[in-house]
């Protein structure tokens, strides 16, 4: 795996589950209740929130919790008055970073995210200077089976590209199709360690230099702990053996 897919699951592996768990409902909730303010509570009407839904299910949120953040967009229930905003930046080695937020006071975070930037070795950087060389993708990363097997439930499910990944396989797909692509690999008895519609950068960095390693992850890391930041894209890709060695 590459770039912040495989930084996210080492770190799930080394982790508190439980906590990190949480942190996860909590931020796809708040998508939850976004999605269904800007485009209504019927998911059959709305396929923001219909990708968002899935999204929950395949984190393993309940249908209740689902539910219940739904009714707080749609102003069923009290939920919060959250604003969306891309931020860009550059972590060492000139890597692109994309953060996208959630959040309910501007100021406290573009200041949050500003700080980690800062403190950590990176730099924020001019709305559009990144941002162009990412695209929202359907990535699956597949471990074990073979590549006929995987080639053929992929692409009959509607996935665009098979590729060798390390030990297994990375599998990409229009994002709409995504869990569908999922599904069907699953269902040939092959092992899916994750799937997610994701921003994917045109242009990898290499790195190669442990101490560049080992700030690029610490700034993931900081930006994924605060509250208001949704998700992180980059386009590093880090070695397994250095991945692991910087990690611990």
């Amino acid at each position: 795996m590459s770039g912040h897919s495989k930084w996210a699951t080492i770190k799930h592996k080394k982790g508190a589950a439980d906590k990190a768990r949480a942190k996860v409902f909590n931020k796809i909730a708040r998508q939850l209740e976004v999605a269904a303010r800007e485009g209504g509570p019927d998911p059959s009407a709305n396929a923001s929130l219909r990708t968002v839904i899935l999204k929950a299910k395949a984190a393993q949120m309940t249908n209740d919790a689902i539910d219940r953040a739904v009714k707080r967009g749609a102003g069923m229930n009290d939920g919060g008055n959250y604003e969306s905003i891309t931020y860009e930046g550059y972590g060492p080695g000139g890597v692109a970073m994309l953060i996208d937020v959630l959040t309910d006071n501007r100021n406290r975070t573009s200041a949050d995210v500003r700080n980690i930037f800062n403190k950590l070795g990176g730099s924020m950087a001019e709305p559009g200077a990144v941002g162009w060389q990412f695209s929202r993708r359907g990535v699956i990363y597949v471990t074990g089976g073979d590549e006929d097997t995987v080639m053929m439930a992929a692409l009959e499910a509607g996935a665009d590209d098979v590729a060798a990944d390390g030990e297994g396989f990375k599998v990409t797909s229009e994002p709409s199709v995504v869990y569908e692509v999922r599904d069907a690999l699953q269902a040939a008895g092959l092992t899916v360690a994750s799937a997610e519609s994701t921003m994917v950068s045109s242009v990898t960095i290499d790195v190669t230099d442990a101490d560049d390693a080992r700030k690029i992850l610490r700034i993931m890391d900081a930006l994924d702990d605060n509250d208001d930041v949704q998700d992180v894209y980059s386009n590093f890709d880090i070695s397994e053996e250095l991945m692991e060695a910087v990690s611990g």
